[in-house]
C-alpha cells in the first residue's frame, strides 16, 4: 500500500490499462442469451419426404421410438404424428434418466444420436433439450431460427435451399432445417372432352367417382339405441397410397355401363407447395438450426449472416432472426446502454451523497477489475456471458463499490476532522477498513460458490452467476485495494487545485 501511494501514477496506469482490458474482454468473450441447461427432458421432430402418407410416416415413427428407447441414457419417448399441419411430420417428448445415471448432458446424448439418424433415407430426426425459459412462439425443428421474408415466392424458392445449403457446411451450426414444403406430390387428371361426350360421360360424373373414392363421402347414418354412425364410402387404405389407383377407377356412363377413367383422362403428376407460410402477410420461409457442442449463440449468428451476405441474395429478400435469436440480438445492443444507465444511477447517488463530483470517480474505479475478473473468470471455465452473467456484473456494482465507500468515508472524516493529508488519510482508511473488506467480500463469495457447485437439474441457469460474482470479488480484491487509495490521491489533488483556483 505505501509504494502504490508512492507511485500513484504507475497504479492509476494500472487501472487505466485494466479499463482497456475489459473493452478488449467485452468484445472476444463467447456471447449467449441464455445458458443451456439439461432439464432431463427433449423434443424431438422427424421430417419425411414431402409425398409421405400418415400410413408410412406411422412406420417411420415407430421404428425411430424403437431406436430412440434403445439408447441408455434415454427413458421415456412419447411421440405423435398427424397432429402437425403436414403428414410428413412427427413430434417427439423424451425423458431421460437421471444425470448420476446416464452421466452425460442432454447436449451429448443428442451429439451421440445425431450421427446413427443422419443416413436414413426415409426421414430427418431433429432434436432439442428442453429449457426454462424459451422466447418466440413459433415451432420449429431447431432452437434458434433465421427468417427469409420477400414479396415473391420463386425467389424464396431458389435461394432458401441455396443458404440452407450453405449452412450446413458451417462447423458452428447443426440439424439445420427449413419449413419450405414446396415439394408435395400432386396429380392431374386432364379429362378428354370429346371422347368422354361420345361415351355419355360428363365431368360430373368423373368429379362424382373420384371423390367416392378418395373424399370419404358420407353416405349414410345408423342409428342404435345409444349412439350414431355415420357410414363413410372410400377405396380400401392400401390404394391410397400411390396415383396408379386412378387407372383402376371406373366411371359411370349415361348409356349404362362404366368406363375406366383411363379411357377418357391422361394422369401427370408434378410437385406443388404443401404450405405456404407467410410472415406479415409476406411469404416466409424460416430456416431452424442448432448450435455445436462448444458453440456460442453471437459466434453463430454471425455465422448465418455471414453465410446470407456470402450467396448475394437479391434485395427482395430480407433475412432477420427470430425467437430466441431475435431477442438475444436485441439484447445485445442493449446491454452497453443498460450497463451505463446502472453507472449513471450509481454516481448520481453518490454525488448526492458526498457533495462531489469527483470522489464518485473514485468509488466507481473499482468495478473495472470487477469486470475483468468476472469476464476471465466466465472465459476460464468455457461459459458464454449471458443475461445471467450480466445480472452478476450488475450485483458486482453493489458489492464491490462499497469497499471503496467504506475506505473513502473514513478517509474523508479523517481529513475534515484530523487535518490529516490525503495520502496520510486514505492510508489510515485502508488499514482500518482491510478486515470489514475481507469479511465481507469473502462472505459473498462463499455465497456465490454454491451456485458454481451445484449440479442439480436446471442449474446450469445459475452457474454464470456465480462464476462472474466470484470472478469479480477475486480480481477486485487484489487491485481495488491499491488502486483506489491511489486514485483518491490523485482526485483529491485535483479537487484542491480546482478549489483554489476558484
Amino acid at each position: 500500500l505505501g509504494w502504490a501511494l508512492r507511485h500513484t501514477g504507475a497504479t492509476v496506469t494500472i487501472l487505466l490499462l485494466t479499463i482497456a482490458f475489459n473493452v478488449y474482454l467485452l468484445s472476444v468473450v463467447p456471447k449467449g442469451f441464455f445458458p443451456q441447461q439439461d432439464n432431463g427432458l427433449m423434443t424431438g421432430t422427424i421430417q419425411a419426404s414431402q409425398g409421405t402418407s400418415f400410413q408410412a410416416m406411422q412406420h417411420i415413427l415407430a421404428d425411430d421410438v424403437g431406436r430412440l428407447r434403445s439408447d441408455p441414457a434415454i427413458d421415456t419417448v412419447v411421440a405423435f404424428t398427424g397432429g402437425g399441419t403436414t403428414a410428413d411430420q412427427a413430434r417427439l417428448f423424451i425423458s431421460l434418466k437421471p444425470r448420476q445415471v446416464r452421466r452425460v448432458s442432454a447436449d451429448q446424448v443428442i451429439a451421440r444420436l445425431r450421427p446413427q439418424f443422419a443416413h436414413d433415407p426415409r426421414a430427418n430426426l431433429y432434436l432439442q433439450a428442453a429449457q426454462d425459459i424459451r422466447v418466440g412462439g413459433r415451432q420449429a425443428s431447431g432452437q434458434y431460427q433465421y427468417t427469409l421474408q420477400g414479396d415473391d415466392l420463386e425467389s424464396l424458392t431458389t435461394w432458401a435451399p441455396r443458404l440452407m445449403a450453405r449452412l450446413r457446411g458451417e462447423p458452428l451450426v447443426a440439424d439445420v432445417n427449413s419449413d419450405q414444403q414446396n415439394r408435395g406430390p400432386e396429380e392431374f387428371v386432364t379429362i378428354d372432352r370429346d371422347t368422354a361426350a361420345r361415351l355419355g360421360i360428363s365431368v360430373s360424373n368423373v368429379d362424382q367417382a373420384l371423390y367416392d373414392a378418395f373424399g370419404q363421402r358420407q353416405v349414410a347414418t345408423l342409428y342404435a339405441g345409444l349412439n350414431q354412425y355415420r357410414v363413410v364410402m372410400e377405396v380400401p387404405p392400401e390404394y391410397w397410397q400411390h396415383p396408379d389407383t386412378l387407372s383402376a377407377i371406373y366411371v359411370a356412363s349415361a348409356t349404362g355401363p362404366v368406363v375406366p377413367l383411363s379411357a377418357i383422362a391422361r394422369f401427370g403428376g408434378s410437385a406443388t407447395p404443401l404450405t405456404v407460410n407467410h410472415q406479415s402477410q409476406f411469404p416466409a420461409t424460416t430456416l431452424s438450426f442448432n448450435l455445436r457442442p462448444g458453440a456460442s449463440l453471437g459466434d453463430a449468428v454471425n455465422t448465418v449472416d455471414g453465410a446470407a451476405r456470402a450467396i448475394r441474395m437479391p434485395v427482395s429478400l430480407q433475412g432477420s432472426f427470430q425467437g430466441t435469436a431475435r431477442v438475444f440480438q436485441e439484447s445485445l445492443a442493449n446491454e452497453p446502454w443498460l450497463i451505463a444507465a446502472a453507472l449513471a444511477a450509481v454516481y448520481i447517488v453518490l454525488g448526492v451523497l458526498y457533495e462531489s463530483l469527483i470522489h464518485p470517480l473514485t468509488i466507481l474505479s473499482t468495478l473495472p477489475s470487477a469486470g475483468a475478473g468476472a469476464m476471465l473468470a466466465l472465459s476460464a471455465t468455457h461459459t458464454e456471458f449471458t443475461v445471467i452473467a450480466l445480472i452478476g456484473l450488475i450485483l458486482l456494482i453493489g458489492i464491490v463499490k462499497k469497499n471503496a465507500i467504506m475506505m473513502i468515508d473514513v478517509a474523508l472524516d479523517a481529513e475534515r476532522r484530523e487535518r490529516l493529508s490525503p495520502e496520510a488519510a486514505i492510508r489510515k482508511a485502508s488499514l482500518l477498513r482491510f478486515r470489514p473488506i475481507l469479511m465481507t467480500t469473502m462472505a459473498a463469495m462463499f455465497g456465490g460458490l454454491p451456485m458454481v457447485l451445484n449440479s442439480g437439474t436446471g442449474s446450469e441457469l445459475r452457474r454464470p452467476l456465480g462464476i462472474s460474482i466470484i470472478g469479480g470479488l477475486v480480481v477486485s480484491q487484489l487491485l481495488t485495494l491499491y488502486t483506489t487509495p491511489a486514485l483518491y490521491v490523485v482526485m483529491d489533488r485535483l479537487r484542491l487545485r480546482l478549489a483554489r483556483r476558484r
